[in-house]
């Protein structure tokens, strides 16, 4: 969490985790310093600080919850940096600093043209030289590329890159028919087990998995072998989640059962958020998230760093009632214990 100045607002960062995570019902990985958020206004200081700051809330929050209390939860680094140096120094203080996985945009670094290679010589040479060593995921997101003619990893990349035994999964930030074609090559990757496809275009699990419903039932047995070898998604990224946590926790739980109906209901209110940040205009999301969470009292303020657009005037008021209003839904059409609740984050 980034205030006027850009700088880091420690005491909201923290507050931001523990709301994220809702004692068990939210997420179960914190992706810190990844693309949703004002990252790429920062160094290398406030990126490191940040995963630091939320590796410490997830190890707190899983002595509060205790083993055995819902699914364990993770502390995920995001440490592309603009130099291969850099982010390789990310890497090393996230490992230091109780990570419990790097996520890496090759394609987003300066200089690595080859990231194959990079994986192979630079990244495996800085784990095989650490006491402590973390698993390693893919990140693909045509966004942040540096090259616009390289916009996607190749999928002989990713199956060259999926033999190192600490890289275990990609994220994909694309459309339906990029996402696809990692699908189908997944059954490719890895050849000493599973390779996780994360969906970084959170709203596309619900396309996806209402196709793949069908699959349930009458073909179950094959739908679990395609799983297992890696068919279908095994995890959602979703920025949105940092104002709706638990109703997003939900969308995965039922798109994963591919039960359409209550797909549909999780879907109305999610789509209803997306549509008031989008009427707030496309590039004011990250001004929506934190106007979401100033309302529920998790954050102090929702300034966001210079260079990030604004919410202001009308369309600021716009947002708040539309926001109430989508908490109204939430309620109606998810219903507890789905709804996410705002208890005292800040100063706990």
């Amino acid at each position: 969490m980034l205030d006027g100045d850009g700088c880091l607002v420690e005491e909201d960062q923290r507050a931001l985790v523990r709301y994220v995570l809702q004692d068990g019902y939210g997420a179960d990985v914190i992706f810190a310093a990844g693309t949703t958020g004002e990252w790429d206004h920062v160094g290398k200081h406030i990126t490191q600080q940040v995963v630091q700051i939320c590796a410490e809330e997830v190890t707190k929050a899983q002595g509060r919850l205790g083993p055995g209390v819902g699914p364990p939860v993770e502390a995920w680094a995001g440490v592309t940096a603009h130099s291969a140096k850099d982010t390789l120094e990310n890497l090393e203080f996230a490992i230091e600093h109780g990570a419990d996985a790097a996520v890496l945009a090759p394609l987003s670094i300066e200089g690595v043209d080859d990231p194959v290679r990079f994986l192979r010589r630079d990244v495996s040479d800085l784990l095989d030289a650490r006491r402590r060593r973390i698993p390693v995921y893919l990140y693909d997101n045509a966004d942040i590329a540096i090259n616009p003619k390289v916009p996607h990893i190749r999928t002989r990349q990713v199956k060259a890159m999926s033999r190192l035994d600490f890289v275990r999964g990609i994220k994909v930030s694309a459309s339906r028919r990029v996402l696809g074609n990692y699908t189908k090559a997944a059954a490719g990757f890895r050849d000493r087990g599973e390779f996780g496809i994360y969906v970084g275009n959170a709203m596309l699990i619900f396309d996806l998995f209402k196709t793949y419903s069908g699959f349930f039932g009458a073909i179950a047995e094959h739908y679990h072998r395609w799983r297992m070898s890696g068919g279908v998604p095994v995890g959602v990224v979703a920025g949105p989640a940092n104002a709706l946590p638990r109703e997003w926790a939900r969308a995965w739980q039922v798109c994963r059962t591919g039960d359409d109906d209550r797909m549909a209901e999780v879907k109305s209110v999610l789509e209803a958020f997306r549509a008031c940040t989008k009427q707030a205009g496309g590039s004011r999301t990250i001004a929506c998230l934190k106007r979401a969470l100033a309302l529920r009292g998790v954050i102090g303020s929702d300034c966001v760093a210079p260079g990030t657009p604004q919410l202001e005037g009308e369309a600021a008021e716009n947002f708040d009632r539309a926001f109430e209003n989508i908490l109204v839904l939430a309620r109606e059409r998810i219903g507890t214990p789905w709804v996410s609740t705002a208890q005292q984050e800040r100063g706990a």
